[in-house]
């Protein structure tokens, strides 16, 4: 993406098998006052759990750690970024939900947040930016499962494979066969407005979904912010 800072090396979950582009939404059960995006990056990272960006709605903070063409691997139990250990590789991908491969584009976004204080009540500094890269590649501006439940309530929403199947944008509370809590009742309206207010996505072609060279941060324990 660009403008996102870059972390290399992370491991992806593989090609993905096509239908309606999305985007998915998780919070990652931290603080945005605490922890940095790129922290929570390596993090993800250094446990293989990459997703293709990292945001800190505070800090406005993204952090890319995948390709957008390949799938992510956030997607699954846990969901809080302190209960996250590292795996075997091939237990690792034994393991890994096959909804992080569905859609021609799944772009998984790891909030720096926590799904019982709703991100959208912070100042969600960046969200342009994500969402014209997002609508770039064809991703629209609606929310067919309407706004993710509030928090615990998300853990016993069932998602619909028929509103999953139409594309757009997710809580994962709302992605079929997950048991998530995250992220919690946030305002869809103020992270990326209204249906109708949206723009006709771009047709953009160029390769700002792969890195460039580079070196990957060093993976560590979570950093504070500031």
């Amino acid at each position: 993406m660009p403008g996102a800072k870059r972390i290399l090396g992370s491991a992806d979950g593989g090609p993905l098998n096509g239908g309606a582009p999305r985007a998915v939404w998780q919070t990652l059960g931290v603080d945005p006052r605490a922890v940095s995006a790129g922290s929570a990056a390596q993090r993800l990272g250094h446990v293989g759990r990459a997703c293709h960006l990292v945001w800190n709605p505070l800090q406005g903070e993204v952090v890319q750690l995948i390709p957008i063409l390949r799938a992510g691997r956030l997607l699954g139990l846990p969901e809080d970024l302190g209960q996250m250990v590292p795996q075997d590789r091939r237990a690792a991908d034994a393991d890994l939900p096959e909804v992080n491969k569905e859609g021609r584009i799944c772009v998984q976004i790891g909030v720096v947040a926590l799904a019982w204080d709703p991100f959208t009540s912070w100042p969600v500094t960046g969200r342009q930016q994500i969402l014209h890269w997002l609508g770039s590649w064809g991703i629209p501006r609606q929310w067919p499962a309407g706004p993710p439940a509030p928090f615990p309530h998300g853990l016993t929403t069932c998602g619909n494979r028929r509103l999953w199947a139409r594309g757009g944008h997710f809580g994962a509370s709302q992605v079929p066969a997950l048991t998530i809590a995250g992220p919690g009742g946030i305002d869809i309206e103020q992270l990326t407005g209204r249906p109708e207010q949206a723009g006709k996505p771009g047709m953009e072609r160029g390769l700002d979904g792969y890195f460039d060279n580079g070196e990957a941060a060093g993976t560590g324990a979570l950093s504070r912010v500031g």
